[in-house]
């Protein structure tokens, strides 16, 4: 199937939709599935696609894909590169979504089983948490499954190689904008105003002090202020300072202490100073945490695929995060790393640079099926 996983590849490749505008790649994937003979479901949580193979009495079990793009201008130079400006499959659901395809295939020719599997290809992934709104939208009523896996594309990691854990693979994700309200003045005059530029260094201090001096170190944490927007001139001390950024956990009572510290740091500075703080805090993604059982099936599926001295169960979990975590809060299952190979050359998610590597399809094809029948095997004992 190679040759024929590859064709797919490129050619959802040169035509990436980012969030939610997914239409002719769910056509694309309504239309192979059918042509499998399989049930299609689409417009689920607006551009989803879900395929149904049954196969007599038994459990269910899902199979989860991401089919979105990025907002990111290619410079690969490659011959199936981005032909929508401004657009590209920088993460490697392209190739996530045809590994899933590849396995469909294998699996309506050759149905595991006794049971059902639902092949889920989700919109939305990047930053909109379209598997939140696929299960807004009635997914897991619709089409039960007992349980759900997925993976991801790694690169660093070795081809021909797996990462499975047990327990947390990806943090919570949140975002932040926080405004400081001073009062503008002259720059030559800074004793008549209130600089919120001044306030803005000692909340950025004060927050990084949370993370280094009041978390455990065992216990991650990341705060990132990745946004300063203040002032018109360069003889004018602003009114007024915006910070952005992001907040990165695994742990909920962090995730919490996070949020009300940071509003509290931020606020007491302001009162000190006699300016005003309004910090908006919004909760994006929980953390990705694989169910112990299906992290042990998975990793069972893996080495069956690849060798079990080409699976690594010890690699640190990432702070990046990843919407798949919603399903894991609605369904017991595990989210894996494929090896995409070498991520030199700044070939690594969300590069401009980024390739996803071809030669894992059929490995990532290979892992569904055995994941699946692994899984309905068990249930079914």
């Amino acid at each position: 199937m190679a040759p024929q996983l590859t064709e797919w590849r490129r050619d959802l490749h040169a035509h990436p939709e980012t969030a939610f505008e997914e239409h002719r790649t769910a056509t694309f994937i309504a239309g192979e599935l059918r042509a499998m003979g399989l049930e299609v479901h689409e417009g689920i949580g607006g551009t989803g696609v879900v395929g149904i193979l049954r196969n007599g009495a038994g459990w269910s079990v899902g199979l989860r894909a991401d089919i979105d793009a990025l907002d990111v201008t290619e410079t690969t130079g490659l011959p199936y590169a981005s032909t929508a400006p401004g657009k590209m499959h920088a993460c490697g659901h392209d190739g996530h979504t045809t590994m899933l395809l590849g396995a469909a295939r294998h699996m309506a020719a050759n149905p595991p089983g006794p049971g059902t599997v639902v092949f889920i290809f989700q919109p939305a992934e990047e930053n909109e948490g379209g598997a939140r709104v696929m299960i807004e939208d009635g997914l897991f009523e619709r089409f039960p499954v007992d349980q759900v896996y997925s993976m991801h594309n790694w690169p660093g990691l070795e081809t021909g190689r797996f990462a499975v854990h047990s327990g947390p693979v990806m943090a919570a994700f949140d975002t932040f904008e926080l405004r400081l309200i001073g009062r503008g003045s002259h720059g030559a005059m800074p004793h008549e105003g209130i600089d919120p530029i001044t306030l803005a260094a000692q909340v950025q201090m004060s927050w990084q002090t949370l993370v280094s001096r009041a978390i455990a170190p065992v216990d991650p944490a990341v705060i990132s202020i990745t946004q300063l927007f203040a002032g018109d001139t360069l003889n004018v001390i602003p009114e007024r300072i915006t910070l952005r950024g992001t907040v990165r956990t695994f742990r909920p009572e962090t995730r919490d202490f996070l949020e009300a510290e940071m509003a509290h740091r931020a606020q007491a500075i302001a009162d000190a100073y006699h300016a005003r703080a309004e910090l908006d805090y919004t909760r994006r993604y929980p953390a990705t945490i694989n169910d112990a059982s299906a992290a042990a099936l998975a990793l069972e599926a893996a080495q069956s695929v690849v060798g079990e001295d080409a699976v690594d169960a010890a690699l640190p979990p990432s702070m990046a995060a990843e919407d798949f975590a919603f399903m894991l809060n609605d369904r017991p299952g595990a989210y894996i790393w494929i090896g995409n190979g070498s991520a030199e050359g700044g070939r690594n998610l969300h590069s401009p640079n980024y390739n996803f590597n071809d030669d894992i399809l059929p490995i990532g094809a290979q892992y569904f099926c055995d994941v699946a029948a692994r899984a309905l095997s068990r249930t079914n004992d």
